[in-house]
């Protein structure tokens, strides 16, 4: 009998679906990075969160092209398409791959565009490498500085981003996460959802994309990263250096019912951002909004960063 938790490996051609887009391998810092990308014009870079890969930014890569925009969604290090390497997911690595692929495409900087994860790795770039980052909007993510304050001073923060405590324990969460062809992958998604969540179709990616070996490890390492530093020399060293101001115009997004990040944790983040400054909490929407209303999320960023004023 096969044992359910170990499902049959996913190929890492697995990712590579097929659309308008074209398909291709970037190296930077010492790895190799697949993106997807669409359209000529300024560089528009999408940064994809827990548990997905680039495909969350289907509908973005489509509206930003025809917009005017080279619009670039990257696998992150150990996701998807990506490199699996053993070592080099704390935040300041991972944001040295982002702006490592921008420089590999040619340009001299990129508007960021993060999701979760990739909105926490979006404010650390944009902090670290501000010279490469034209404009900055982040999706349900807070700043580094607030998260972490949350997470540790906040107990219904706390509760609700309980996932990432579970993901401290070695192997089980790994483990979980591919049972069953990635079951847990659609469920988590589904729940952390509004009342529209990602269709069925992209369920199935998603399962199929965590299956791939090694990627469940690689999807968890940042988040252990996250909580095992925050007593550790390099937590403390980076939460310092993230004090350091964001300094291009800003555009914060959340779902008023999203229910892994509080509203209450993402607000106030704009005390680190000494530049404009724009918050939009989407009514109805959950942890997703570029997938639960990708419509509404695409002509909020898209009129933004095309707004020369983006204060106003």
């Amino acid at each position: 009998m096969t044992d359910p938790a170990t499902p049959p490996a996913q190929p890492a051609s697995a990712v590579l679906l097929d659309g308008p887009w074209n398909h291709r391998d970037v190296a930077a810092n010492g790895a190799r990075f697949h993106i997807a990308e669409l359209g000529d014009g300024p560089l528009v870079l999408l940064l994809h969160g827990f548990p997905q890969f680039w495909w969350t930014w289907r509908h973005q890569l489509v509206a930003l092209a025809d917009a005017g925009f080279r619009a670039v969604a990257m696998d992150l290090r150990g996701v998807g398409g990506s490199d699996r390497t053993p070592r080099g997911y704390d935040p300041a690595n991972l944001a040295l791959d982002v702006t490592g692929v921008i420089r590999s495409l040619g340009e001299p900087d990129a508007a960021l565009v993060g999701h979760d994860l990739g909105g926490y790795l979006a404010w650390t770039a944009a902090a670290m490498r501000p010279k490469l980052v034209r404009r900055l909007a982040v999706e349900s993510m807070p700043h580094p500085r607030r998260w972490r304050s949350a997470m540790l001073r906040d107990v219904k923060q706390s509760r609700a981003g309980s996932h990432v405590w579970g993901f401290q324990r070695p192997w089980i969460p790994e483990r979980q996460l591919t049972a069953d062809d990635g079951e847990l992958v659609a469920r988590l998604i589904q729940d952390w959802s509004g009342p529209r969540p990602p269709e069925d179709e992209a369920l199935e990616n998603y399962r199929r994309a965590m299956c791939i070996p090694s990627a469940a490890h690689c999807a968890v390492e940042p988040y252990r990263w996250m909580v095992r530093s925050l007593a550790r020399p390099d937590g403390i060293q980076f939460n310092r250096r993230m004090k350091r101001p964001v300094r291009v115009p800003t555009l914060h997004l959340h779902g008023s019912l999203d229910p892994v990040m509080r509203t209450r944790s993402a607000a106030g983040s704009g005390e680190y951002v000494e530049a404009p400054y724009r918050w939009r909490l989407f009514d109805g929407l959950g942890h997703f909004p570029h997938e639960e209303d990708p419509v509404a999320f695409s002509s909020e960023l898209i009129n933004w960063l095309k707004d020369p004023e983006p204060d106003r």
